[in-house]
Order: structure tokens, then C-alpha cells, then sequence
């Protein structure tokens, strides 16, 4: 069932690598400090989830005015996201979702993509610091982007 909006972000704690090795991402650790933007996407290492993990999500992390966490989910393995970050410079940090528990939890499940088989939707969700879910945009075909400009507008409201 698709989440709503003022409901309550379901919780996850998801592997991510860093230059000291793997580290565990709590989503709640950010309630009552920051706002969060969870950017979903389909697997590293293809064009489009490049283009919006480098340039477009870049922009929104490096916006400190925002008052924002942003984090890019897919279900590829940590070692596969570190080598695409580091290949890229991609300024997020990126939360592997290998088990595809967090991608059920939001509902944001892409099919069979390509004949690979499930994998996350491209999307993006904010959450306020209370942790509540405030804006869904799953797009319609993987190869659209979110629109970053109204999820900016979004966050400048937050407090």
C-alpha cells in the first residue's frame, strides 16, 4: 500500500561504505535535527541515475540553506555504490537497499526491470525532522528524474 503523505517514515538502518569501511545509516537519527530527501533509484552505473546522482542531487546536498540529509537508495551492494561514487564524485552518500526491505516498506518497487529482475522505483521522498513523510514523487518511467526544483521549494519551507 503506497505511503502517505503525513504518515510516519518507516525506519531503516541500511549499509552504506565509506573511505573507513561500512557504516550502519539510521533514518531516525536524523528525527529532531534534520529534514531528509530519500532519493531512490534503479541501479548505479546506468546514464540517467549518473546524471542524477552527480549533478542534480549534488545541488541539493551542497544547498546547506536547506537544512537537509540527502541519501540515494538502491539495491545494489555498498562495494558497487562505493566504486560508482568514487568513479563519479558523487557527493551523497548512497544506502544499499541489497535485501529490497526499505523499497517494500515505501512501496517504491520497479519490476522486472530490463529482465534483471525487482529493483527500486526512481523516486524521492522528504521527510521532516519529525519524521513525517511530507512529499512522494515516484516517476513514471525510470528514466524521468523527480522534479528537483519543486523538492528545493519543498525544503525551503521547512524549518
Amino acid at each position: 500500500m503506497p505511503l502517505k503523505i503525513g504518515t510516519a517514515a518507516p525506519d531503516f538502518t541500511l549499509k552504506c561504505m565509506t573511505e573507513h569501511g561500512l557504516v550502519d545509516v539510521t533514518l531516525s537519527q536524523n528525527f529532531g535535527q534534520y529534514n531528509t530527501v530519500l532519493l531512490f533509484f534503479p541501479f548505479a552505473f546506468t546514464p540517467v541515475c549518473a546524471h542524477e546522482m552527480c549533478d542534480v542531487a549534488g545541488g541539493i546536498h551542497l544547498d546547506v540553506s536547506l537544512n537537509a540529509i540527502v541519501y540515494g537508495i538502491s539495491v545494489d551492494s555498498p562495494f558497487a555504490q562505493y566504486a560508482w561514487v568514487k568513479q563519479n564524485e558523487i557527493s551523497i552518500k548512497l544506502l544499499s537497499d541489497f535485501n529490497k526491505t526499505v523499497i517494500k516498506a515505501y512501496d517504491l518497487i520497479l519490476p522486472t526491470l530490463a529482465g534483471i529482475g525487482d529493483t527500486a522505483a526512481r523516486a524521492a521522498v522528504v521527510i521532516d525532522k519529525s519524521g513525517k513523510i511530507i512529499h512522494i514523487e515516484q516517476t513514471p518511467v525510470p528514466k524521468d528524474l523527480p522534479d528537483f526544483d519543486a523538492l528545493k521549494t519543498i525544503l525551503r519551507t521547512l524549518k
